[in-house]
């Protein structure tokens, strides 16, 4: 037997996730065995070397079942069935698939985000390898999965940061900020306030060598389903008012509510609101706490070196 398609593993990871395999890779014996795969099959890697396509498979497997709400983290690694996932055993289906999935608004608006992001003409165009249209250039499939496995590295990223204590998570902050250019990128202008006293502020980035100009960082790390309202920004905004400051920035693993929102876009100080997603592209794009496994270049005939003139 084949290797199976990462939809064909998804009921299969979940059942083995219910029976305690918290991880992916304690799954990977039950699922050779399970499928009757060779050693060669078992063994065979994806053509970057660095994993085993049952591996990626499994994984995929458990990403799209978490984005349908049917597995949930515990820890950094480790996963558990929701009460969605334990009814979906219940009813005893013959397979999962992204069909199945598709019925849940979760999973909806992840499909939706992978679209709009990716310029599609429609919430039901293709956006990850499975749903890829053979009609679709190679540069297109390629642009495709990248962006798919970006949408799920998200996913990764927010898991890992939720992990971190909230003293390193205010780190993480200062450093990303510092990443993106604020104080010059100068370590020394990035300033982590004491976690006994810090009067609403985690953070201080000095825009100039003097420190005459400052952003005052406040970084929360709420649960996804937890949305940050208007008086957290209150509390922020009167911190800011104490140190006379005029720039912030507010950062959250979840949201923010529309009554925040709109609290921040009347207040006198420049405020700058990163949610969990902005937060988890931006950690992506400046590479804090990401790291770049394997580079891919895409090539073309150069017009100009074979033109004639």
């Amino acid at each position: 037997m084949s290797i199976p398609n990462f939809q064909n593993l998804m009921l299969p990871v979940l059942k083995l996730i219910a029976n305690d395999h918290e991880t992916i890779p304690s799954c990977i014996a039950p699922l050779a065995e399970q499928f009757d795969l060779t050693q060669e099959e078992i063994d065979e890697l994806l053509p970057s070397g660095k994993q085993t396509v049952l591996a990626n498979r499994a994984h995929w497997a458990r990403n799209y079942m978490s984005q349908a709400g049917l597995v949930e983290p515990i820890k950094r690694g480790h996963y558990r069935l929701t009460p969605r996932g334990e009814d979906t055993l219940r009813s005893n289906l013959a397979k999962i698939d992204i069909d199945y999935l598709s019925q849940f608004r979760s999973f909806q608006d992840f499909r939706n985000r992978s679209s709009s992001d990716a310029g599609a003409e429609s919430k039901n165009s293709p956006s990850t390898p499975a749903e890829q249209n053979t009609a679709d250039t190679p540069q297109e499939q390629i642009e495709r999965a990248i962006h798919a496995h970006n949408l799920a590295l998200n996913s990764d990223v927010i898991e890992a940061v939720l992990s971190l204590s909230p003293a390193r998570f205010e780190r993480l902050v200062v450093d990303l900020l510092l990443a993106m250019g604020y104080g010059g990128g100068e370590l020394e202008r990035g300033l982590q306030t004491s976690l006994s006293n810090d009067g609403g502020i985690d953070g201080i980035i000095n825009e100039d060598a003097l420190g005459l100009d400052a952003v005052y960082v406040q970084a929360k790390r709420y649960a996804p389903d937890a949305k940050v309202g208007r008086p957290a920004l209150n509390a922020f905004v009167g911190s800011l008012t104490g140190e006379s400051a005029t720039k912030g920035v507010f950062v959250t693993t979840s949201d923010f509510s529309k009554d925040a929102i709109e609290y921040v876009s009347r207040v006198q100080q420049r405020i700058v609101l990163i949610n969990g997603q902005r937060l988890a592209h931006l950690l992506i794009e400046h590479e804090v706490g990401v790291r770049a496994r394997k580079a891919y270049v895409l090539r073309s005939v150069d017009e100009d070196y074979f033109s004639e003139a």
